[in-house]
């Protein structure tokens, strides 16, 4: 694994062809004053956006660390969870700003899961037409992929991430202490996205997670640094080379077609997570039965889900249900379903020759009703 012979405690992501963030690696929160003294905060207000299981734990640590060094710095904190990321909350984000006089120099701050960095970064996009914003995630699932690359939404009534815009942070800081206050299942629903990395672009990161299950799932900070630089490099690479998703981007897309019908049928009571490897079970077999992947390592992808305790198959919804909400998915391009299959461990590609029969197929593998 190449990436690991670099290894280090930040990552720089480049947009147009030019540095444009860091991703920066730490145990503490004490390292981000370092960072942010080359943006000016002195004479900023900062406004950290976090939700009701995180900023209880973390915020008031966080504005203690910040509140020496800058203008002015409040809390805002959302109830958590998918059925809060909608407009209402961000509507009551604007109004605290506005309320606290934010102006275009002013920074928010997104402490928390994917939920809370995709919320933060629509607020920072749209505020004033656009004021800076920094990821500082406490999942393992937001570090290694939602905080980074830009993405930023809010689901649309039922339709998962539908409003939206790319718009970058100018930091990433990952507390990495913060993955200890995490349930266990919380934790591990990160490991859907790192498997999918290892899936579209790294055989050799999918054996090496093969080798170290026992040191993620007691979350081994020096594995955990080794997990975090090699996800976080595939998915740089990937932004860095289509950052709005024009083409190679899709592949990131591994398993969340039929991954985000599920979450969606099943009314979010799965994590995202969860639905990622139910969705790449769906993906894998198709690429299995269009004769792209072999069989073994079609078996080979589901033994290593469920070494991580993750779940292939899920149950209590309608084959039919699922298939409906996959192709009202965003991904559609023109009426034809955007696929993303894989010819090999390592290797991924877009199809767009899966059929509502295929479809079909993949979804009924995934869900097993009695």
């Amino acid at each position: 694994m190449k990436a690991l012979e670099n290894l280090s405690d930040r990552i720089t992501v480049h947009y147009n062809n030019q540095p444009s963030y860091d991703i920066v690696y730490s145990e503490s929160f004490d390292g981000i004053i370092d960072e942010l003294k080359y943006m000016n905060i002195q004479n900023r207000r900062l406004c950290i956006v976090t939700e009701s299981n995180v900023g209880p734990i973390y915020a008031q640590e966080l504005k203690n660390i910040l509140e020496p060094h800058c203008k002015k710095v409040i809390i805002h904190q959302f109830h958590a969870g998918e059925q809060y990321k909608n407009i209402d909350t961000i509507s009551e984000i604007y109004e605290t700003l506005i309320q606290n006089k934010f102006d275009r120099k002013d920074m928010l701050l997104a402490l928390g899961g994917g939920v809370t960095g995709d919320m933060t970064g629509f607020t920072a996009a749209t505020y004033l037409r656009g004021i800076d914003f920094i990821q500082i995630p406490t999942t393992l699932l937001a570090q290694v992929d939602s905080s980074i690359g830009g993405k930023t939404g809010v689901d649309f009534k039922s339709y998962k991430n539908m409003v939206g815009a790319f718009y970058m942070p100018k930091l990433v800081y990952m507390n990495l202490s913060t993955l200890n206050s995490l349930p266990q299942r919380e934790y591990l629903q990160g490991m859907g996205e790192v498997i999918k990395h290892g899936i579209i672009r790294d055989k050799e990161y999918f054996n090496w997670l093969i080798e170290h299950v026992d040191d993620v799932l007691k979350k081994d900070l020096s594995v955990l640094k080794q997990l975090l630089f090699v996800s976080c490099n595939i998915k740089r690479v990937v932004v860095e080379n289509d950052p709005k998703e024009q083409s190679e981007r899709a592949l990131l897309n591994f398993g969340h077609t039929i991954g985000h019908a599920v979450e969606k049928t099943k009314n979010f009571s799965l994590l995202h997570g969860e639905c990622i490897s139910i969705g790449i079970n769906a993906a894998a077999y198709l690429s299995k039965e269009k004769g792209y992947l072999s069989e073994k390592e079609y078996f080979d992808i589901i033994k290593l889900l469920k070494m991580y305790q993750l779940p292939v198959t899920t149950s209590d919804i309608i084959v039919h249900d699922v298939v409906d909400a996959t192709l009202n998915d965003k991904k559609m391009d023109a009426g034809i379903i955007k696929f993303i299959l894989t010819d090999k461990i390592g290797n991924a590609f877009i199809n767009r020759d899966i059929s509502k029969e295929d479809l079909i197929k993949g979804v009924e593998k995934v869900i097993i009703n009695e």
